[in-house]
């Protein structure tokens, strides 16, 4: 887990993870909850959490374009994967594992 801190692609991957898990919260718990138990609270907590996440993997996402050149067909395709319940966690295994092994550790400054 901390190898992924290394990186920037790997901090990238564990905010992809939070963002997905964040949606699902959202489409499997919170929602059932609201419309099938008039319960909007806590979709209204988890809301905002995920809506933050996904607003973060978004600007993330811009930088890992730029600074790792990603072609924009992959950047389309991790943009599409955060709109699609369980697509971070299928990006993660086609898209940015590949990517990771081939970006370079950050050395310190």
């Amino acid at each position: 887990m901390f190898s992924l801190l290394q990186t920037k692609l790997g901090r990238f991957r564990i905010l992809a993870f939070l963002e997905g898990l964040s949606f699902l919260t959202i489409l499997f718990i919170t929602m059932p909850l609201k419309y099938l138990y008039q319960n909007p609270e806590p979709n209204k907590i988890v809301g905002l959490i995920h809506g933050l996440l996904f607003l973060l993997y978004l600007v993330e996402l811009f930088q890992i374009k730029v600074e790792l050149e990603w072609k924009t067909k992959k950047t389309l395709l991790a943009a599409l994967a955060s709109v699609v319940p369980f697509g971070t966690f299928i990006a993660e295994k086609y898209l940015y594992l590949k990517s990771d092994a081939e970006e370079p550790v950050e050395t310190k400054k």
